[in-house]
């Protein structure tokens, strides 16, 4: 018997890309579970499989930076509960993170995929569901969007929860509307300037060499840093929340459209933003 859930849930993190540097994400997850039918004339019940799956999924994937480790351009060192990491990229170029382990999956994984982020989820989970259940499945995707989007990573360090983690991300669509009217050329700029990005706090770079930005904060989780050459990164004076960067966006293009009502629909992930208004 085969019994499924589709979309679960959706995680929003970051993962190390050879090329793209770290990437923020989000996927929805589909579960599916073959077995026998127990007692009660079910392979298990939806309640216990949601729940099961979505804490899972929340504690392990979700606002973590996803690594492979067996990705040969990965240098990783485990110090108890602290891991530092240095990705080198195609271009010989390095980013450097530090942070408490809660803020990393490490994915018996050469590189970040749906299919391998599924095929190791399910190793993990493996003996969590009764013996009812014969064969665990996961399937990972990304949101259908066919309207700009970006990719984006960051970290809150004031936020009490997950969001404290220096690099975890979202894929994002936007809006943006110019006097009443949308802007998909707007929309596509802001894709593109943002595109693959890591939107740093300037109250959180410690030091800035030629080529590359340097970030360091002390959060309720830990100590977190982070080295990423400077084109990765887009520099904020202000915090990275949503919100804000809802209102950054919209000031940025008042101050390019004077006179102009500019209003903005920036996404975190799926379903998910906030909403800001300016004018110059």
């Amino acid at each position: 018997m085969h019994l499924f859930v589709d979309s679960l849930t959706n995680v929003d993190f970051s993962y190390l890309h050879h090329s793209r540097g770290i990437v923020g994400e989000t996927w929805l997850a589909n579960a599916a579970l073959d077995g026998a039918l127990d007692h009660q004339g079910m392979v298990c019940d939806f309640g216990i499989v949601k729940k099961t799956l979505r804490n899972w999924l929340d504690s392990e994937l979700d606002h973590r930076l996803l690594v492979p480790i067996h990705a040969r351009n990965l240098t990783l060192t485990e110090k108890g509960q602290q891991i530092e990491l240095i990705w080198e990229l195609d271009s010989g170029e390095t980013i450097r993170v530090s942070g408490p382990s809660q803020a990393f999956a490490l994915v018996a994984a050469e590189s970040i995929t749906p299919e391998s982020t599924a095929t190791w989820s399910v190793q993990q989970l493996d003996g969590i569901f009764p013996t009812s259940v014969d064969q665990l499945s996961l399937n990972f995707s990304a949101e259908i969007i066919d309207t700009p989007y970006y990719h984006y990573s960051h970290g809150l360090k004031k936020h009490d929860g997950n969001c404290q983690r220096i690099a975890h991300g979202h894929r994002s669509r936007i809006r943006i509307d110019l006097d009443g009217e949308r802007s998909s050329a707007l929309e596509a700029m802001w894709a593109q300037r943002w595109k693959d990005i890591y939107l740093g706090t300037q109250e959180d770079l410690i030091k800035q060499d030629e080529n590359t930005l340097h970030f360091a904060y002390r959060a309720r989780q830990g100590d977190f840093t982070l080295s990423i050459p400077t084109h990765c990164c887009e520099l904020l004076e202000c915090d990275t929340t949503v919100e804000q960067l809802a209102q950054y966006i919209a000031e940025e293009l008042a101050a390019a459209h004077p006179g102009s009502d500019v209003r903005v629909r920036a996404y975190e992930g799926i379903g998910k933003g906030a909403v800001a208004c300016a004018r110059r």
